[in-house]
């Protein structure tokens, strides 16, 4: 069943390259969804987050400015399909530096009005637990 509403969704936006990106990346798929759950998190989206997100998917991702649009349509379309463990459970397995990517990007996103709500801090421990990541790391970039 869900395979057929995924396809029916790709082939609605199979013209997009971006959206042809996220809809055959799995894990791209979870992270963005995750990243959607942030910035839903405190109950608004605020431009700055919504602007923090189109540069995570355009920087990070390499989806087209041009098709960040289409791509929210999409992620819309299919995420109700997956909750928040589904979208975690595909980071498990991936080696340290992924999760800690994805740790980070959702940090730059709860920070980026800011504000951080107790729910956004709730959803980013949650996260940094699921993907045995130590808090220190889940936020601070590399240099």
């Amino acid at each position: 069943m869900a395979f057929a509403l995924l396809n029916q969704i790709r082939s609605i936006f199979d013209g997009d390259p971006g959206v042809r990106k996220v809809a055959d990346d799995p894990v791209l798929s979870a992270e963005l969804l995750m990243l959607f759950r942030m910035i839903l998190a405190d109950g608004s989206v605020s431009e700055s987050e919504m602007i923090a997100f189109r540069r995570i998917c355009r920087d990070a991702f390499g989806i087209p400015e041009t098709s960040i649009d289409s791509v929210i349509d999409y992620l819309n379309e299919f995420g109700y399909e997956t909750n928040g463990s589904q979208a975690i459970a595909l980071f498990r397995d991936l080696d340290l530096d992924r999760r800690k990517q994805l740790a980070l990007h959702m940090a730059e996103i709860a920070k980026a009005d800011s504000h951080l709500a107790d729910s956004e801090v709730r959803l980013l421990r949650r996260t940094l637990e699921l993907l045995d990541i130590s808090p220190v790391d889940g936020v601070k970039r590399e240099d």
